[in-house]
C-alpha cells in the first residue's frame, strides 16, 4: 500500500489537471499560465491547476483579478478548487479578498482499486443497475432534487452529453427499488492516469444506513479494476469520510470550494 505522501503525489501529478479527451460538446478549457480554466459539467466552470509555480504576492493578486475579469465578462461563476497543500499561504486570504466565498471543507481521499473490489453486499428490496437512457438520467435528477434541493436538469443533460461523446467515459449506477431510485452514483475512468473518479452517490434520507451507498462504491470499483485502474479517488463530504476510511481509503489532502458569483 503506497503511503498517504505516494498517493497524494500521484494525484497532484495525473488528476489535478487532467481533461476528458475527446471533450464534450459545449465543454472547454483556457489556459492562462498555470492554471487552467475548465467549462463544462452541468453548465460549472473551475479554475483548475497542478501548481501556481511560485506565483506569489502582488502577481498572485493580478493572477486571480484576471480570472474573475474573465468570468465576470461573460456573466459566469466559477469554483476556485484549493487544497489543503497548495502554496503559497496566503492564497485562501486574497481569493476572499477578491470576492470569493469558501464552501465546505472535503477530504481527497485515495485507495487502490483491487482492494475496494469487493462484491456487493445486497440489501434486502435494493438492486444496482447501470443505466444509460436520458429516463433514467432525469430520474437521477430528481433524486438529487429530492436530496439536496434545487434543479438538476443541467446534471442529466452534462453526463447525457458525456456519454454521447464517450460511452466508454463513465459508468452510471442505480440502487432502486419498486421502480424507485434511492441511490445514484456514477465512475469516471480517467483516460492516460492510473485513477478512476467516484463521483455522486446520494442517497435519500429513509434508505441511508442499510449499506447502499457502501455497495454502490464496491460496485465501480468493480468496473474501475476490471479495466485496470489502479486507484480510486474521490471527494469526499464530512458524511461518506468516515465511511470510506473504514472501507480502505486514505485521506491526503482537503479541498474547499472557493466560489465566485457575478
Amino acid at each position: 500500500m503506497p503511503s498517504a505522501a505516494e498517493l497524494l503525489a500521484a494525484y497532484d501529478a495525473q488528476l489535478r489537471t487532467n481533461m476528458p479527451d475527446p471533450m464534450p460538446t459545449g465543454w472547454s478549457v483556457e489556459r492562462d499560465g498555470p492554471l487552467v480554466r475548465f467549462l463544462g459539467m452541468a453548465n460549472r466552470a473551475w479554475v483548475l491547476y497542478r501548481d501556481l509555480g511560485g506565483v506569489e504576492g502582488d502577481a498572485l493578486d493580478e493572477l486571480i483579478a484576471r480570472q474573475v475579469r474573465y468570468f465576470r465578462d461573460r456573466g459566469h461563476g466559477f469554483e476556485w478548487k484549493l487544497h489543503g497543500h497548495d502554496r503559497p499561504t496566503d492564497l485562501p486570504d486574497r481569493l476572499r479578498a477578491h470576492g470569493f466565498v469558501p464552501e465546505d471543507l472535503e477530504t481527497i481521499v485515495i485507495a487502490p482499486a483491487a482492494e475496494i473490489a469487493v462484491p456487493p453486499q445486497p440489501t434486502e428490496g435494493v438492486s444496482l443497475r447501470e443505466v444509460t437512457s436520458r429516463h433514467d438520467l432525469d430520474r437521477i435528477a430528481g433524486l438529487e432534487a429530492a436530496v439536496w434541493g434545487g434543479d438538476y436538469a443541467a446534471l442529466a443533460d452534462s453526463i447525457a452529453v458525456e456519454q454521447g461523446t464517450d460511452p466508454t467515459a463513465l459508468s452510471i449506477v442505480v440502487a432502486e427499488t419498486d421502480d424507485r431510485v434511492v441511490c445514484a452514483a456514477w465512475v469516471r475512468f480517467e483516460r492516460g492516469t492510473e485513477f478512476a473518479t467516484l463521483w455522486g452517490g446520494a442517497t435519500l434520507p429513509e434508505w441511508r444506513g442499510r449499506g447502499i451507498y457502501r455497495s454502490m462504491v464496491a460496485h465501480r470499483a468493480n468496473l474501475a479494476a476490471e479495466r485496470g485502474f489502479r486507484y480510486l479517488e474521490t471527494d469526499a463530504s464530512s458524511d461518506s469520510r468516515p465511511i470510506l476510511e473504514r472501507l480502505g481509503f486514505t485521506p491526503v489532502t482537503t479541498t474547499t470550494p472557493y466560489v465566485w458569483s457575478p
